[in-house]
């Protein structure tokens, strides 16, 4: 990584949200590799998507060391792909870091599972700005934009804060579930149902036992945790959640993963991100590949037609 980005990041405002930082980290990497990708070549694809595959981690983990107030560093050859990630992350100065294996098999589900998601909205604003031959980083930059967002990417974090608005009113998840029930009440059960699957969400079924099992080895002891196992529990037997199918979903569990691991609230959304990378990519190389035209979305006029013309002084 060019010592430059060091700078770049240490401009930002420790106030700077995570997601906005790791946006504008993507597209400054274009400045330091500045001859546009020949689309028309497999070849300098392939090196542009490596490329950002081994960069990608190095922004995350400096993006969370920046906002922690750790020094930043760098992976080790001699670890793989998700060690490397969990090191420079959690590494403390003058401290070998010891890779948990159980939360590195969580994580390693979570970044698989969110790798790609059909046609979702980072998904298609990646397709849509890599339509116009911008390149491999710019694209992602707008990938990363439209999925910080708290109807797209930002679900797991807004999972955490709801968690939190619970705790600070006593922690009673019964009230919560009866609040969710109410229909005239504006409460919003967050986590639970999908918009696409109408059933279990079939990723959450895996990230469940991941939980489970990072929750137990780890023995955290928090409320915040407690209160999520209990909504779980409430939604899973109460008739009204099962009849209606709104089951946990992948945004429920996930969030309680990062919130075990000790990875702050704020940055849930940047490790989206990091699972969603690969799906990215491989959108935005298939597009290429197959010489899409631009992205052109119709729209349909269904204003007033004609209208006589009303001088300034009559309007």
């Amino acid at each position: 990584m060019d010592d430059d980005v060091r700078k770049i990041l240490e401009a930002f405002p420790k106030s700077a949200h995570p997601m906005g930082i790791l946006s504008s980290l993507t597209s400054a990497l274009t400045a330091f590799n500045p001859s546009s990708v020949n689309v028309d070549s497999e070849e300098e694809m392939y090196n542009a998507i490596v490329k950002i595959l081994g960069k990608f981690p190095v922004l995350v983990a400096w993006t969370m060391r920046k906002k922690s107030g750790l020094p930043l560093n760098y992976g080790s050859k001699s670890l793989g792909y998700v060690e490397n990630v969990m090191k420079m992350m959690f590494e403390e100065p003058n401290e070998e870091y010891i890779v948990n294996p159980i939360i590195k098999d969580a994580l390693d589900k979570l970044l698989i599972l969110h790798a790609d998601h059909e046609q979702n909205c980072s998904t298609s604003t990646v397709r849509i700005a890599g339509s116009s031959h911008a390149g491999l980083f710019a694209s992602l930059s707008a990938g990363i934009s439209a999925l910080w967002g708290p109807l797209h990417g930002g679900a797991n974090q807004a999972v955490l804060e709801m968690l939190e608005a619970i705790k600070a009113d006593g922690g009673d998840t019964k009230k919560y579930m009866a609040k969710a029930k109410d229909k005239n009440d504006p409460f919003r059960l967050m986590g639970f149902g999908h918009r696409v699957y109408k059933n279990f969400d079939p990723r959450a079924t895996i990230i469940k036992k991941a939980a489970d099992e990072v929750l137990k080895d780890l023995g955290v002891e928090d409320p915040i945790l407690e209160i999520a196992r209990g909504l779980e529990q409430e939604a899973l037997n109460d008739p009204y959640f099962v009849d209606r199918k709104l089951y946990p979903n992948v945004d429920f569990y996930s969030g309680i993963i990062y919130r075990a691991m000790g990875i702050p609230v704020e940055m849930f959304t940047v490790m989206f991100a990091l699972g969603r990378l690969p799906g990215w990519i491989a959108q935005w190389k298939e597009m290429r590949l197959n010489k899409e035209p631009i992205g052109r979305p119709r729209q349909i006029y269904t204003g007033e037609n004609l209208r006589p013309f009303q001088s300034i002084e009559k309007r």
